[in-house]
């Protein structure tokens, strides 16, 4: 494919929307949540939108209809782990994809989901996926979520990588800006709940459709 190739060592990829779609547990966790406040998800962006509003700590207030948005929160994150274990799927040939991204470099894998890394250790292996990745970490394992770039750096030093060799792969804004105050190279892909205009914003160095396209875009 035309375009710049990038040569890293190792490759750090966000979780959900990036190796797994995890939409159907973004509307199952709205539509529960607004169900045990007694209310309807009006519309079915509001179920994409709230994640996004999470990711980017922008107010809710808007969306909640009127809930209280702190008991809101609580609900709707219990709900959204719930929904995500059993709802979440693979992305089609992502393991072929993973399997091209290991013959290149390293990999490592992140979420911001709070959650034990066995959880999503275990659902990776129901996958098949988890043995792409010498490390996994979740929002548990760092003081500081993405945007901020600790877990980024966590990740380069168990790889073993040099910061600077290193290259962030989400579908997120705060993916990106992770990755760019980590000093890494970045790519955006738009399988997730950010269009590809949001995440344009964003100034990667790199815009995809899905990750299976990764591998032509590097060495």
């Amino acid at each position: 494919m035309n375009g710049p190739k990038f040569h890293v060592d190792g490759i750090i990829l966000d979780l959900d929307g990036t190796i797994v779609d995890s939409k159907e547990a973004y509307l199952d966790a709205a539509m529960e949540t607004f169900s045990a406040f007694g209310q309807k998800l009006l519309e079915q962006k509001a179920a994409f939108e709230i994640p996004k509003r999470f990711e980017l700590g922008v107010p809710l207030d808007d969306l909640t209809q009127g809930i209280d948005v702190d008991s809101f929160c609580e609900v709707y994150l219990k709900a959204y782990y719930a929904a995500t274990a059993i709802r979440s799927k693979p992305f089609p040939h992502v393991a072929d994809a993973l399997e091209e991204l290991l013959m290149k470099a390293r990999l490592a894998l992140t979420t911001r989901r709070r959650v034990p890394k066995s959880e999503v250790v275990e659902q990776l292996e129901r996958f098949g996926l988890s043995k792409y990745f010498e490390v996994i970490m979740t929002g548990v394992d760092t003081a500081s979520p993405k945007p901020s770039p600790e877990t980024i750096f966590k990740c380069s030093r168990e790889l073993g990588v040099s910061i600077m060799n290193c290259m962030v792969v989400g579908d997120s804004i705060t993916d990106i800006e992770a990755g760019k105050n980590a000093g890494t190279r970045t790519v955006a892909v738009f399988s997730g709940i950010f269009s590809r205009e949001e995440l344009q914003r964003a100034n990667p160095d790199l815009i995809l459709a899905n990750v299976m396209e990764l591998p032509d875009f590097l060495e």
